[in-house]
């Protein structure tokens, strides 16, 4: 058996903490895998490297030799891990928005804990580019359309609230009903929107409909006046729009938000992400 990181790493926690439970706590693994570790360590060597005895655990003089060596390669190894971890980027899609305070918070733990870098390309079809491989993770709001293979993570749910121009008799009225959107002249974004005829009934959805092709044609249109539009609240707190006012959505349905991604040779660092994604 050639000697492995694992091997030294164990020795190096063991002969710092001269305990085994101790180091067995801090390299998350159980007392008698630890014990394992160390004992196919000195087999392989030929040498004793540890006193152990009910009383007390150390170093023999071999094994405080040894541990000098150990630590340099150690040290030396990671250093040689983040260089290289400081040149991985994980490719984040995502359409418009991100949801807020989750964003940021998980591209920040998502950095700090492996040393890699986030980049966030904002595309009008996020499972269209993972489909591509332009992304190698999507943010994708609403019901999902995945590709063949694709796996998914539901995060959260976001509520919808109804927007409008400012000259839209709708800012009199104060809120809007889920059931009475169908009064109403709707702007869809049919690429990236999370709100549209498919959203109600046959018998419920709304008479009227403005298409557009992406976030800012649906801004600009419901600026304008032509037709009243639903976004999740995010929105509100993020468009700096003066023609645009913000109305209460009663009784809407939440809309899901969730991770995609294919499975790849990134599989680990994909997953280190949704670890981050998930936490707090």
């Amino acid at each position: 058996m050639d000697v492995e990181l694992r091997h030294l790493r164990a020795f190096r926690s063991v002969a710092r903490h001269r305990s085994f439970s101790r180091a067995a706590e801090e390299l998350l693994i159980t007392q008698p895998a630890l014990s394992r570790t160390i004992a196919q360590l000195e087999a392989t060597l030929s040498v004793r490297l540890v006193d152990r005895s009910s009383r007390h655990v150390e170093p023999t003089d071999t094994g405080a030799e040894f541990l000098v060596h150990a630590e340099r390669v150690l040290a030396a190894m990671d250093q040689a891990l983040a260089a290289v971890s400081g040149q991985v980027t994980l490719r984040l899609g995502f359409s418009w928005l991100l949801p807020d305070p989750w964003a940021q918070q998980t591209v920040a733990r998502f950095e700090q804990t492996t040393g890699a870098s986030v980049a966030l390309t904002r595309t009008d079809d996020p499972l269209q580019a993972l489909r591509q491989h332009t992304v190698d993770i999507a943010l994708v709001r609403g019901d999902l359309d995945a590709p063949q293979g694709a796996s998914s993570v539901h995060l959260f749910d976001e509520p919808r609230i109804a927007v409008c121009s400012e000259r839209c008799e709708l800012t009199r009225l104060g809120r809007l009903d889920w059931t009475d959107v169908q009064h109403w002249p709707l702007v869809v974004n049919t690429v990236s929107g999370t709100t549209g005829p498919w959203s109600w009934p046959e018998d419920q959805r709304p008479a009227q409909l403005m298409e557009t092709a992406n976030y800012d044609e649906w801004l600009e249109t419901v600026a304008a006046n032509r037709g009243i539009g639903i976004v999740p609240e995010v929105a509100q707190r993020r468009t700096q729009h003066p023609a645009v006012r913000f109305v209460p959505l009663t009784n809407a349905p939440p809309i899901p938000v969730s991770l995609v991604h294919l499975p790849d040779a990134r599989r680990t660092l994909i997953r280190r992400f949704l670890d981050a994604a998930v936490t707090g």
